[in-house]
C-alpha cells in the first residue's frame, strides 16, 4: 500500500506492508533506482512478520519537497536527516535499516551518528560515508576514474542538460553497466523509470554528484552534520555488508578494507552473479541479511 506523510522538509510517499506490531524495517533505495528494487525483499520480510517501510527518496517518485525555498540538495547529510525525520513521523524509536547506494549512505550515517535509532544495519557495497575532502583533491586509479565517468559528466551544465533530456535512456545505461550479469526486462525497467519523472529529480541528482567533490555548497541546515561526517565516524551497530561480485561501479573491496570502519558485530558477504542493484538482483540474500539484523 502506498501512502504519504509530512516528514521534515518532505512529503514522503512510501510503501508499507506487514503486521503493525512486527519489527520495523526501513528499506532505502539508491540512484538510479526506486522502491521497486525491494518488491521481493519486502515479500520475504512480511512473511517473516516484519513491518516494512519503503520510501521514495527525495527527488524520486511521488515524494515532494514541501517548500519551493528548500534547496534541492542531494548531499549525504540531507538524505540521513530525511531518514531521521521519517522515523520520527512514523513514531518509530528504532528500526532495522537497510540500503545501498544513496540509501545505504543515508542508513549508514544514521547508524554512525544516531546509533540509538538503529536496531541493525544492512549495507550494499561497504562503508558508505563520503570523504569529501579526499574526493575533492585526490585522484583515484584510472580504472576507478573510468567507472565514475557519469559523476564527472554531471559536474558541467552539459551533463545537467543531458540527464534532463535523456534521463530514462541515461539511467538504463547505468543499470546495464553496473549489473552486467542481470538481464532485466523492459517492463522491469519501466516500473522504476517512472520515478525519474519527479520534477526535482535532476536538481537533486546533480547536487549530489557535485557536492561529494566539493563543487556545490551545503544546505546550511546540514552543515554541522557534514562537519561530523568529515571525521569518517565508525559504525557501532550490528551490521551486515553485501557486495555484488559483478558490481560495475563499486568493485568488491574485500572484508579487511571494509571491516575497519565497524566496531560492533559485523559480517561481510560477496554475492555471486550480482551487480550493483543487490536487493533486486539477489532478493533472497538481501532479505536473509535483514532478518539476521532484526532485534
Amino acid at each position: 500500500m502506498l501512502t504519504s506523510l509530512q516528514a521534515g522538509v518532505l512529503d514522503v510517499t512510501y510503501q508499507v506492508q506487514g503486521p503493525e506490531n512486527g519489527p520495523p524495517v526501513l528499506l532505502l533505495h539508491g540512484f538510479p533506482y526506486d522502491i521497486h528494487a525491494y518488491a521481493e525483499v519486502t515479500d520475504e520480510l512480511v512473511a517473516a512478520g516484519c513491518r516494512v517501510y519503503v520510501p521514495f527518496l527525495r527527488g524520486y517518485g511521488a515524494t515532494r519537497y514541501l517548500s519551493a525555498d528548500t534547496p534541492r540538495s542531494g548531499q549525504q547529510a540531507a538524505l540521513a536527516h530525511d531518514v531521521l525525520a521519517l522515523l520520527d513521523a512514523l513514531g518509530l524509536e528504532r528500526a532495522t535499516l537497510a540500503g545501498y547506494d544513496w540509501g545505504g549512505r543515508a542508513a549508514g550515517i544514521v547508524a554512525a551518528l544516531w546509533p540509538e535509532r538503529v536496531a541493525g544495519l544492512v549495507l550494499g557495497d561497504g562503508y558508505p560515508i563520503q570523504d569529501i575532502a579526499t574526493a575533492a583533491t585526490q585522484p583515484g586509479s584510472p580504472e576507478a576514474e573510468l567507472r565514475y565517468w557519469y559523476q564527472y559528466y554531471f559536474h558541467g551544465e552539459r551533463g545537467r542538460a543531458g540527464l534532463a533530456e535523456h534521463r530514462r535512456d541515461f539511467c538504463r545505461l547505468l543499470w546495464s553497466l553496473w549489473s552486467p550479469s542481470w538481464h532485466f526486462s523492459d517492463a522491469t525497467y519501466a516500473l522504476t523509470a517512472a520515478a525519474f519523472d519527479n520534477p526535482d529529480f535532476v536538481d537533486t541528482v546533480i547536487h549530489s554528484y557535485r557536492h561529494r567533490y566539493g563543487l556545490a555548497p551545503d544546505d546550511p541546515a546540514y552543515a554541522e552534520t557534514e562537519r561530523r561526517l568529515a571525521a569518517q565516524p565508525p559504525i557501532s551497530v550490528p551490521t551486515t555488508v553485501l557486495a555484488g561480485a559483478d558490481d560495475g561501479v563499486t568493485p568488491v573491496q574485500g572484508e579487511a578494507a571494509v571491516a575497519r570502519h565497524f566496531r560492533g558485530p559485523f559480517r561481510y558477504e560477496v554475492v555471486p552473479r550480482c551487480g550493483h542493484n543487490i536487493p533486486q538482483e539477489a532478493p533472497a540474500a538481501f532479505a536473509a541479511a535483514v532478518r539476521e539484523r532484526l532485534p
